[in-house]
């Protein structure tokens, strides 16, 4: 009997290339897993209305993690012109199935770690060793909307707030509300972690992003709750910043910022961007993160032009599966999958065409299980 049961999600596009190459670097390392199969993703959503169905979510509740290649996602109009004749015009909307995840199981942190490897001819600076912290449940991604604006919710807004009053003569069809939630324990949750992981780490600051000067209640929320949680770190520094601010001086000074910690939508934002400082989205690895169970993948999307072609950057994909090894414990395991990783990007040899080379996605996995 395997010592872990891992959840395997291939997803759209791309995500089955990418996780290909996964596999050939866990064959070669004789992880001591049972990978099951599990559907998720656009086909599952044109063919049934659900790309997250009740199996997959059934297989999660019995694996140990999870690894997830990439999805396809299109705007409310475009995806329902994509389902299956039965399922059109039978009210039936879009939802992430990624963002479902971490909501159905609680996947309260998402970690990105964003870092310069020696070698790589992409990166914006040497020395760049940036982890983010996104709150994962909350904030703009709860997807409570609405589309017109019903007349009862309008009243209601307004009761409580006077300055609805200068939509009054807006008509409903014209008017979309999205609701950001922030929960103390979501904030103090993610504000939490990151510092226990700079603790951990051996990291002086924790940089919490967000705009309490504009949106005053829910980054506020943040911004004091941080300052509760401060408390308990005595040595580690507490920075507050807001997000355009932050944008700019992690494109000035990166080297100076080393924890960031914030909320869900100013989290994907900024994560993106510290992505792009160490050679873009094919370097970006991710875990969604909560007490009992993770799901690992990388931030790039599933790029269907691409799919099939083995053209994409698999390193994203392996440093994904290098923190899935840190959370099941295999720290060793982790360590060695990160320096071969290192290696094969220092030596230059063998590379994707994003960073000028003319290797496939495959040929770069073979190249760094050769270093295993």
């Amino acid at each position: 009997m395997a010592k872990y049961k891992i959840a395997w999600m291939p997803g759209d596009g791309v995500g089955n290339d990418v996780m290909k190459a996964a596999k050939i670097v866990l064959d070669r390392m004789s992880f001591d897993a049972e990978f099951v199969h599990a559907d998720i993703g656009w086909e599952f959503w044109k063919k049934e209305a659900n790309p997250l169905p009740d199996r997959t979510i059934e297989i999660l509740k019995n694996t140990d993690a999870a690894l997830f290649g990439a999805i396809t996602s299109l705007p409310k109009e475009e995806a329902e012109a994509e389902l299956a004749p039965e399922f059109q015009g039978k009210g039936k909307i879009y939802s992430s199935p990624i963002v479902r995840l971490r909501q159905e199981f609680n996947l309260r942190t998402n970690l990105r770690p964003c870092k310069a490897y020696p070698g790589n001819p992409l990166n914006y600076k040497e020395g760049i060793d940036i982890v983010v912290f996104r709150e994962n449940t909350e904030d703009l991604y709860v997807g409570i909307e609405f589309h017109p604006l019903p007349d009862e919710v309008r009243d209601s807004i307004k009761k409580h707030n006077k300055k609805m009053s200068r939509f009054d003569n807006t008509a409903g069809d014209d008017i979309a509300v999205s609701l950001r939630v922030n929960t103390r324990n979501g904030c103090r949750n993610i504000i939490t972690d990151a510092f226990e992981y700079a603790k951990k780490t051996g990291r002086k600051s924790v940089a919490v992003v967000e705009k309490p000067n504009v949106i005053r209640e829910t980054s506020g929320l943040m911004i004091r709750t941080a300052r509760e949680v401060a408390k308990n770190y005595p040595g580690i520094e507490l920075w507050e910043t807001n997000i355009d601010a932050m944008c700019m001086w992690l494109v000035k000074n990166p080297n100076d910022y080393s924890v960031l910690a914030t909320s869900n939508m100013f989290g994907d934002i900024v994560s993106d961007l510290c992505a792009q400082l160490v050679g873009g989205l094919g370097f970006a690895a991710s875990g969604n993160i909560g007490d009992n169970y993770a799901v690992f993948e990388p931030t790039h999307g599933s790029a269907p032009k691409y799919d099939g072609m083995y053209k994409v950057n698999p390193m994203a994909m392996l440093l994904t599966t290098k923190m899935m090894f840190d959370w099941l414990g295999e720290t060793d395991m982790g360590t060695s999958l990160e320096g071969a990783i290192a290696e094969v990007i220092k030596e230059g040899k063998v590379r994707t065409y994003d960073m000028g080379g003319s290797n496939t996605t495959l040929e770069v996995a073979e190249a760094v299980a050769s270093k295993l």
